[in-house]
């Protein structure tokens, strides 16, 4: 019986095996019996400390060595088989109970044993060596591997990594004093973890935030225990604490440099469709205005810039706007094709706007070489080429990709952010705010982008240090200065009156446009993007951007206010309009003298150029808004069987959204302002409005009206909110006019939201079908578990692959990896009471197997894994164990949980994947992606548009 000291025996079977005589052995068993009557529970030794002893001492016990489990072999009644004596305890009520009667495991016990060396939290690690008394001790084939592994749940500790192995200690000492003694018992390989503290994801798979999480803290538990060894390990931690910094400085570096060179090389290869600096061609041509002492208001008329016309020397009107026209046609084409072969052909990842991705990368979704450096060059080299080719996109949300790229290439360098995929989308939270910081100049913007908008996790020091990325991010682009002006905002505006109450109404209702725009492009947007995936139109990529390209020119270059470069005419419209502004359309009014004393003056009756520009703006604003449905976005199928079959949708070039929504707000809120300051003008002797002309030059400022307008545009299309008020006022520098920028921005939100409450983001992440799970939105559902979790018993699919937890071989785990591709498996103690013992990893199981075969040659096919502590010896094939991968707390749920109880687990713990059981009996799986498939199927959505499977 198991647990008893059975009697010993010599045989000298067929089998050829000899034990020696333990007569001496019974009496040191019994005075270990009797110290050890009240212990409940099987002590866990130290295995250097018992291998150490067994060869130095010999004082230790009879049963030299340590704990080893063997088994009783064949039946007594029959008499075939041999028995092996020791000593069994048992473990509590075991478990494990499928054991048949003629394997009972029975574990030699040393003598001597050092308590001080007992493993803590737990740790269910033995240490296997021979138990066959002084005279019979490990045999030459006799092999223990030890290690570390890293738990789950914190609950490791540090063993022996890759020592010696202990059952060769005793090996020339034994076969002295027994020659000729051969042993075909062998002890089982038990695996371990070759590197505790990485998890390897594959490709288009999701992370386990919780694993990582605890992986994380048994790093800084080590690194604790190493500090107070030594001053060494101090130096570790010490690193390990200021790495963090380091890196986010690092991204911030490199953000700023990208964005300076992106702006600065955008804005110089943007101006050469119009001409050139006849001094210094490198220059574009506000640095070559700039330089040449002209002021800025008459950069259209620059000495030191030359048209193509003039280079050409065409002097004759007519001749003149053929050439520019021309070459204003040909090289915007130009640019837009190198762009998409660029894309097309170096780096398919370089495309869109990125920020989908990146909000699906930093919810835990994998998508390999999406922030590579390959990726960086090309997207920088291509952004700054489809912006110069006149294409309705900007460069301000790619630069969020950008800035992601370079925190995953700074993240490699430290190991504790390169073996943590948790860790490391730390770090890509500062680097978004660092892009959004460097796109806008917005620095506290970016860190409220980061938080509200894209990243998923987002504790306390991820946003100090995202605010030290977007701090040094900024600093670096204004010391490079690429727009010569030496100011941290895009578009400054500076009024000199302030805004009226009775303006809110008008602040309202361009709110109300904004948001009825953004409903109206984010449907349209989506449904030419879902037409070009699912019919020819995708399967021409650089020929769709050529129309496109040659298009835009061929209307952009007639008007003046789509001829130049968005951000320029944005800040255009922006600008409040000065006496001085004799030139310019917009600014055609009749000035109107009220005081002679303080000269003092009101713009009057809007003029003809005035009311021309207004016309323009209309055409601009229609034409900008149609443009860019077709711009934005723009994908093709053109990489098929990435991931298990899964089609993967590549965008021609890198495209922005953030300046083109802003262009048509600001159009209509200028052309709207306009109108209210006429309005206004008009009927100035009434009460209502005799104070405003009092106090404004021109009554009402229509700049003011035009950055409300882009805001609310933005804020309709992105149904962005806090960091959205934020970037505007830093973006402009007009604090003062925060409230109507908050009254549009809210108004523009609940409008939209009333057609539906995904932004355009979101809209494209579900387009392509990834992985999120919005932390933001309500789920409420009616049904349980049970009707969610895989396999669902009413639609006949197929059994949840499981293992057993003894009975499984070696050659069948690995057809299981071969013919199947699940992240993990179940353990389960048998095939037939499915009562669950834990969960193991696809990834550690494989590692794990490879590395037990590579070094144990007794190790084949037919070897029996164990993920049980209870290990019998086999005289033909060597065992593995691997009860050290085993992860044996995994979270579960009943079959009756609600499902939006599981939906709210899911979210606020991070998790992948949970186990439904029903008594202890495990009855099926749901995974993040059964959920997202349900909340689909509940929407009236096709649940098989959440692919990556």
């Amino acid at each position: 019986m198991s647990g008893e000291f059975t009697g010993v025996s010599e045989d000298k079977g067929t089998d050829g095996m000899k034990f020696g005589s333990l007569s001496a052995a019974r009496d040191d068993l019994a005075r270990t019996r009797r110290e050890r009557s009240q212990s409940q529970e099987i002590e866990m030794i130290n295995p250097r400390s018992r291998a150490a002893s067994a060869v130095q001492s010999d004082r230790s016990s009879n049963l030299a060595g340590s704990l080893r489990p063997v088994t009783r072999l064949g039946s007594k009644k029959h008499g075939q088989g041999r028995e092996m004596t020791g000593l069994s305890r048992l473990q509590g009520d075991n478990a494990h109970g499928d054991m048949s009667s003629d394997e009972e495991p029975l574990f030699g016990l040393s003598g001597d044993t050092d308590t001080n060396e007992v493993l803590s939290d737990g740790l269910n690690e033995m240490a296997i060596q021979s138990a066959d008394g002084r005279s019979q001790s490990n045999s030459p084939g006799s092999r223990l591997v030890t290690g570390s592994r890293s738990s789950r749940h914190g609950q490791n500790e540090d063993l022996t990594e890759h020592s010696p192995l202990l059952g060769e200690i005793a090996d020339d000492d034994d076969e002295t004093r027994n020659e000729g003694t051969q042993s075909t018992t062998r002890s089982p390989e038990r695996v371990s973890s070759l590197d505790p503290s990485s998890t390897e994801y594959d490709d288009f798979h999701t992370i386990d935030w919780v694993n990582d999480r605890q992986r994380n803290r048994l790093r800084h538990t080590r690194l604790k225990r190493s500090r107070a060894k030594s001053w060494i390990g101090c130096c570790h931690q010490l690193h390990d604490a200021w790495s963090g910094w380091l890196v986010v400085f690092l991204v911030g570096v490199a953000a700023g440099v990208a964005a300076g060179v992106i702006d600065i090389g955008a804005n110089w290869m943007g101006d050469l469709k119009e001409g050139v600096c006849s001094n210094s061609f490198w220059l574009n041509k506000a640095a070559c205005c700039f330089t040449s002492n002209d002021t800025l208001f008459e950069v259209d008329h620059c000495s030191e810039w030359r048209e193509w016309s003039q280079l050409f020397y065409m002097d004759g009107s007519s001749a003149s706007y053929a050439v520019n026209y021309m070459c204003y046609l040909v090289i915007g084409v130009l640019f837009a094709a190198l762009s998409v072969v660029l894309v097309i052909v170096l780096a398919p990842y370089a495309c869109g706007s990125g920020i989908p991705e990146v909000k699906t990368i930093l919810s835990g979704f994998v998508i390999r070489g999406y922030l590579g450096a390959w990726t960086l060059l090309v997207k920088a080299i291509a952004m700054m080429t489809a912006v110069a080719s006149g294409l309705s996109l900007g460069k301000e949300g790619p630069l969020v990709h950008v800035a992601c790229c370079c925190g995953d290439i700074f993240s490699r360098l430290f190991p504790k952010y390169r073996r943590n995929e948790a860790k490391k989308r730390e770090v890509l939270s500062a680097a978004a705010a660092a892009g959004v910081s460097v796109a806008f100049g917005a620095p506290i913007g970016g860190v409220l982008f980061s938080l509200e908008e894209v990243s998923y996790y987002f504790p306390h020091k991820v946003l100090w240090r995202s605010f030290f990325s977007a701090l040094t991010a900024m600093l670096i682009l204004t010391y490079m200065n690429p727009y010569f002006t030496g100011k941290l905002v895009l578009f400054y505006a500076n009024y000199d009156g302030p805004w009226h109450i009775i303006e809110l109404i008008c602040f309202i209702i361009l709110g109300v446009v904004g948001g009825l725009y953004g409903a109206f492009f984010i449907k349209t947007n989506l449904a030419w993007s879902k037409l070009r995936k699912t019919s020819r139109l995708g399967n021409h990529a650089a020929l769709e951007v050529i129309i496109v390209a040659l298009i835009t020119s061929l209307v952009g270059f007639i008007n003046p206010f789509t001829r130049g470069g968005a951000s320029q005419t944005i800040g255009r419209l922006f600008r409040q309009c000065e006496p001085a502004d004799v030139g310019d359309p917009l600014c055609d009014y009749s000035i109107e003298e009220t005081n002679s004393q303080d000269k003092s003056y009101v713009f009057g009756t809007a003029r003809s150029e005035l009311w021309k520009a207004v016309w323009e703006l209309v055409l601009a604003c229609i034409f900008k808004g149609i443009i860019t449905i077709f711009t934005f976005g723009m994908k093709v199928q053109a990489l098929h069987s990435v991931c298990a079959g899964v089609c993967m949708h590549v965008c021609q070039v890198p495209a922005g959204l953030f300046i083109p929504s802003m262009y048509v707000g600001a159009c209509y809120g200028r052309i709207f302002g306009i109108l209210v300051q006429q309005l206004v003008f008009a009927h100035r002797n009434l009460s209502l409005f005799k104070q405003m002309c009092d106090k404004t030059a021109g009554c009402v400022i229509p700049g003011l009206y035009a950055m409300v307008g882009a805001a609310g545009a933005l804020g309709g299309v992105t149904r962005m909110t806090v960091s959205l008020v934020v970037i505007m006022f830093e973006l402009t520098g007009g604090l003062t006019y925060i409230v109507p920028l908050m009254v549009a921005i809210v108004t523009s939100k609940w409008v939209g939201d009333a057609f539906g409450r995904d932004g355009i983001y979101d809209g494209h992440i579900h387009l392509n079908g990834y992985p999120f799970m919005d932390s933001k939105r309500d789920f409420k559902h009616k049904t349980i578990a049970a009707n969610v979790m895989r396999p669902r018993p009413r639609r006949n699919e197929p059994p949840l692959q499981t293992i057993p937890a003894t009975t499984a071989t070696v050659g069948q785990i690995e057809h299981l990896l071969e013919e199947t591709e699940y992240f993990g498996f179940p353990v389960v103690l048998s095939g037939d009471s499915q009562l669950l013992a834990g969960y193991v990893y696809r990834t550690e199981i494989s590692r794990a197997l490879t590395h037990a075969r590579s070094s144990d040659r007794y190790i084949t096919s037919e070897s029996l894994v164990y993920f049980t502590p209870n290990i019998p010896i086999h005289t033909d094939h060597h065992p593995v164990s691997l009860e050290l991968w085993l992860d044996k707390s995994p979270f579960c749920i009943t079959d009756q949980t609600p499902i939006d109880t599981v939906i709210e687990i899911f979210r606020k713990m991070g998790l992948r994947h949970v186990l439904v059981t029903h008594n202890g009996r495990l009855l099926g799986i749901i995974t993040k992606k059964d959920l997202l498939r349900h909340i689909a199927r509940v929407a009236n959505m096709d649940p098989d548009s959440i692919r990556f499977n």
